[in-house]
């Protein structure tokens, strides 16, 4: 079992910032132990996708959109998140 080294205190974002761009993090931090957390509260990541409509159907989705005040694609991802859920 190898000994880490202390991190010291910084005065600064910058100053720690910099410590780290000159040092490797495995001599400070047994990462053997660090586990997986879920931050709830970040901004999902999100991927493009093509989905082919009907054209009758792609014409009244602005429309329904336009009487909710919300983007057509916005009301198309809530409605797939309350159906899905």
């Amino acid at each position: 079992m190898s000994t880490r080294k202390k991190i010291s205190e910084f005065a600064s974002e910058a100053e720690e910032r910099a410590f780290w761009e000159e040092h490797d993090s495995a001599d400070y931090v047994d990462w053997s132990k660090a586990r997986k957390v879920r931050m709830a509260n970040l901004k999902p990541s999100t991927k493009t996708i093509s989905l082919r409509l009907p054209e009758h159907l792609l014409e009244r989705l602005p429309l329904a959109a336009n009487k909710r005040d919300v983007p057509y694609q916005s009301l198309i991802k809530i409605w797939l998140v309350e159906e899905v859920e």
